[in-house]
């Protein structure tokens, strides 16, 4: 059996180890001419890493990010709404991760070059055209002049190439563009003091206008993290068309954040001292897509963003990726009928992660915090006065279970 996977990102590239461990060949094609280490933060959830520590990659992880010990929920005010441990704190027998997200595809391309063929990646390669039949498929590539790049041929397709998919296009043509939220989304990060013990969770207000911050990966001092930082406030009514197709390097302008930060007093941290430091960030407009109908069409199938692209909300993106991952591979292992698998893949995934991305819609697990600003819009004296700690778990707690990471603790 050879699979072809169009896309190297963190789906692709886990994939890519998912089959190889299980005995099934495989060729990634990307489009970029080359693997740049792209994006900022973002969190690897317990159930994701187990994945990867079954793979061997736990070591390289450690090396790279940070093992998250606690989350903090606050309103714009800096007012605690919610805070809890996470990872092996938690209770749970992995851990939880903050990890740039380039650093991340970083060990994973390094595990690739490692453990399979030097061909097994294809970079320059631009899905032009997929064919199939009864017993196979066939891609056809351009490069990104738009020369042909000849024709690949395998047992099946996945399309692990992100929001704008090509192959998500093929299967489901006459979809359209991505969807935008109306937010626009600011990510950077930077080295900064370590904060709430150094390896904690910070977001501070609801999805009209939200703070988050994190720590990603040892500062350039003891003292000192590489701090993620991403805000997140509404330019457009939700369903406009986005100003600009969404991607990870597009820089913001210098003072484009700072009227979202006037509306935060936050004693946890200094925002906006944060966000001067930080010599590059960038601009990103917050969209996802309705979720599909189907992933899977005979021998071809979708994975990750080209999948189910979901808002942040709940971190929860790049883990689900891996988790299609080894769904995926689990199928294909079963037996020889391809198209049997991946319906089985498809059956089992996409109504879970269906579920998500609509509740990632409403703020996910930081819906909470938008729950207790709208009843305690001057802020609080008391917390529980204003909604039961019963009532904020069942929300945090709730998204967890449905996500699939927990609580490892009642």
């Amino acid at each position: 059996m050879k699979a072809l996977i169009i896309g190297a990102g963190v789906g692709g590239l886990v994939t890519a180890l998912m089959l190889h461990a299980r005995g099934i060949g495989c060729a990634i094609y990307e489009q970029a001419g080359a693997l740049a280490e792209l994006g900022v933060g973002i969190t690897l959830q317990t159930h994701a890493v187990k994945q990867l520590a079954g793979l061997g990659l736990l070591p390289a992880l450690d090396e790279v990010a940070i093992r998250s010990e606690h989350l903090h929920y606050a309103t714009k005010r800096g007012q605690p709404v919610w805070d809890e441990p996470r990872g092996l704190r938690a209770g749970y027998d992995t851990p939880q991760f903050f990890i740039h997200r380039g650093h991340l595809q970083g060990v994973l391309h390094r595990a690739v070059r490692e453990r399979l063929p030097a061909d097994t990646l294809r970079l320059g390669h631009r899905l032009a055209a997929i064919s199939q039949s009864a017993s196979g498929v066939e891609a056809a590539f351009i490069g990104r002049d738009g020369t042909p790049r000849g024709t690949a041929a395998g047992d099946l397709l996945i399309g692990a190439d992100g929001i704008h998919s090509a192959v998500r296009a093929a299967l489901l043509p006459g979809e359209g563009a991505a969807r935008w939220s109306g937010l626009i989304l600011w990510r950077g990060a930077t080295d900064w003091p370590a904060f709430l013990g150094g390896a904690s969770l910070l977001i501070c207000g609801g999805v009209e206008a939200k703070f988050v911050c994190y720590p990603i990966a040892p500062g350039a001092r003891p003292d000192t993290r590489l701090t993620n930082w991403a805000a997140i406030t509404r330019l457009a009514p939700e369903g406009t068309p986005p100003p600009h197709r969404q991607d990870w390097s597009r820089a913001a302008p210098r003072d484009a954040v700072a009227p979202l930060l006037a509306r935060f007093a936050v004693p946890q941290i200094d925002l906006p001292a944060l966000v001067a430091a930080t010599a590059t960030f960038w601009e990103y407009p917050m969209c996802d897509r309705d979720p599909a109908p189907r992933w899977s069409e005979g021998r071809v199938t979708l994975l990750g963003d080209a999948a189910h692209p979901m808002f942040p909300m709940g971190a929860n993106g790049a883990s689900q990726a891996i988790l299609d991952a080894r769904c995926l591979a689990d199928a294909l292992a079963a037996g020889p009928d391809i198209v049997a698998a991946l319906a089985a893949y498809q059956h089992e995934r996409l109504p879970l992660t269906a579920e998500i991305v609509r509740a990632n819609r409403t703020g996910g697990p930081e819906q909470v915090i938008d729950a207790v600003e709208a009843l305690a819009p001057d802020g609080f004296a008391d917390i529980d006065a204003v909604l039961p700690r019963d009532a904020r778990a069942a929300i945090v707690r709730g998204y967890a279970r449905m996500a699939g990471y927990g609580p490892a603790r009642a």
